[in-house]
C-alpha cells in the first residue's frame, strides 16, 4: 500500500495487523517498498550482525569538542 493509503486507512491497517496481516508500505512513482508493518509476534527472517565495524572503525571526541543545538539538529 502507498504511504497515502497507509495514512488514510491507518486505523484499518492497525486492525489488519492485529489480525496477523503483514503490510508493505511503498513510496514514490516507482512504488518502492520502504518498510513493512507487521504484528509484534512476527520474527524477522534475517539475522542482524552486531558489531559489523568492530575493529575497523573508531571514534574519538576531544575534550574541547562542542556542538550547538542548531548544528546537532541540522538547522
Amino acid at each position: 500500500m502507498t504511504v497515502g493509503e497507509f495514512k488514510t486507512h491507518f486505523s484499518e491497517v492497525l486492525e489488519q495487523v492485529k489480525a496477523g496481516a503483514e503490510i508493505a508500505v511503498t513510496y514514490g512513482k516507482a512504488k518502492e517498498v520502504i518498510g513493512y508493518f507487521v504484528p509484534k509476534s512476527v520474527k524477522s527472517n534475517t539475522k542482524r550482525k552486531l558489531g559489523l565495524l568492530k575493529g575497523k572503525a573508531t571514534v574519538e571526541f576531544k575534550s574541547d569538542f562542542e556542538i550547538t543545538d542548531e548544528e546537532l539538529l541540522g538547522l
